[in-house]
């Protein structure tokens, strides 16, 4: 059971959505999104939704590739499994209205068994909702509310455990 590769990013939550998706495949699914509200991440096979519980405060997206299906991880807040498709091998990092905050080369282009566990969501959310009030209180500047934001103690982290399953479906042979 060993890492292939590992890939890690920042990236914002717009709208309290961060997105996982094969380059060559964004396919927005309106049903997939909500239910990522409900289950914190939620995919269709080609696009993942990762929901955060705020909208301002960075969080760090880490993909790990490894040779075998892995053990749940312990110390979560939460465990989602899940399957992967990326025909070109690239995955895309995707924040809604900036647009992507990275991609990562997969080993092998392929579909991807795993899991999407995550940590600091709640911390996160409730830090970034303290500063909001505060910045009313205290009437802050947007510069100082965005260094508040900055400062924030605690990281929201969703890590995805992938690991090959398969070669992708040729389109051709399934007509």
């Amino acid at each position: 059971m060993s890492l292939i590769t590992e890939y890690s990013t920042m990236a914002r939550p717009d709208r309290g959505i961060v997105q996982v998706y094969d380059a060559d495949a964004y396919l927005g699914d309106d049903e997939t999104l909500a239910r990522s509200r409900a289950e914190v991440a939620a995919g269709n096979g080609y696009h993942l939704y990762l929901h955060s519980l705020q909208a301002d405060v960075e969080v760090q997206v880490t993909i790990k590739i490894w040779d075998s299906p892995q053990k749940p991880p312990v110390d979560v807040e939460g465990i989602v499994t899940l399957t992967l498709e990326s025909e070109t091998g690239q995955l895309v990092v995707n924040q809604l209205t900036y647009g992507p905050a990275g991609v990562m080369e997969l080993p092998r282009p392929g579909v991807y068994d795993g899991q999407a566990s995550w940590i600091g969501r709640n911390a996160t959310a409730a830090y970034c909702e303290s500063s909001h009030r505060r910045s009313v209180e205290e009437e802050w500047s947007k510069d100082q509310l965005r260094a508040a934001w900055a400062q924030c103690p605690a990281t929201e982290q969703y890590t995805l455990d992938l690991w090959f399953v398969r070669e992708s479906e040729d389109e051709d042979d399934e007509e």
